[in-house]
């Protein structure tokens, strides 16, 4: 018989964000993999990966970042079920960790906000007292396709060897696919860095392949970077390279 998808929880928080001015998307561009992880990430992508452009933005480029800014929690992200399209509010331990972002995030001056569309992105903006310039459908998380709403130790007792990372969701996108929007991302963010900060509101895993992808690294080598929920991390230069100079970054209230 079909595995019937987990039901979704009751919507406890109702809320209908103003909509932002949607990004339209760009057409794929075909990056593949490469980089260090462990050898299975060798084997199963492609030898060649375009790096994500580089050219140099203005003087002011080096002292701006891009703020990652993961959701807060959901009550799949707490029971550890893959959330893609499944469209949850946040709990009420993630509005807390949603609000607790606004002080360290209002000492900072955002040239452009882009969020995910997924609510759960848009209300962690709101709580963190940003004004979202831009809906991005690439900043949306990784498409787990047959596996949404399933854990991986669920999904382990049939496919005992698979790992996201490395193979993809069927049904949903490769690591390739995430690199190649994520890259279009990162594109987007680097031509506001000469008047300003940009904050990226998104998903776990979407955010973790953008840390990757901005160093040069596989879009798989994003499993090397753990990402809790309501955290921060900044992506910025250093002597002219793209370093990440700081990574999920816990805020308390």
């Amino acid at each position: 018989m079909p595995r019937r998808r987990p039901a979704r929880p009751p919507n406890a928080t109702p809320y209908t964000p103003d909509p932002p001015r949607r990004v339209s998307a760009a057409p794929d561009n075909g990056v593949g993999c490469g980089g260090a992880f462990l050898r299975r990430v060798a084997r199963s992508t492609p030898r060649r990966e375009p790096r994500v452009p580089l050219e140099p933005i203005g003087k002011t480029v080096a002292m701006a970042e891009i703020v990652l800014i993961r959701h807060g929690e959901t009550a799949w992200s707490a029971s550890g079920q893959h959330t893609s399209v499944t469209d949850l509010p946040l709990t009420e331990r993630g509005e807390r960790q949603a609000s607790d972002l606004a002080t360290t995030l209002a000492r900072r001056r955002f040239t452009a906000v882009y969020s995910s569309p997924r609510i759960r992105a848009q209300r962690t903006a709101q709580l963190a007292g940003l004004t979202v310039t831009a809906l991005d459908d690439d900043l949306a998380e990784w498409n787990y396709g047959d596996y949404e709403g399933r854990t991986t130790a669920d999904i382990h007792t049939e496919a005992p060897d698979w790992d996201l990372w490395t193979d993809g969701a069927p049904g949903g996108e490769k690591p390739a696919e995430v690199g190649a929007r994520l890259d279009r991302v990162l594109q987007r963010a680097r031509e506001h860095l000469c008047d300003g900060d940009v904050a990226l509101v998104a998903h776990g895993h979407a955010l973790r392949v953008a840390g990757a992808r901005w160093i040069g690294l596989a879009a798989a080598c994003g499993g090397l970077l753990k990402l809790d929920t309501g955290t921060l991390s900044t992506l910025g230069f250093e002597h002219g390279r793209p370093v990440i100079t700081s990574w999920n970054a816990t805020v308390t209230g």
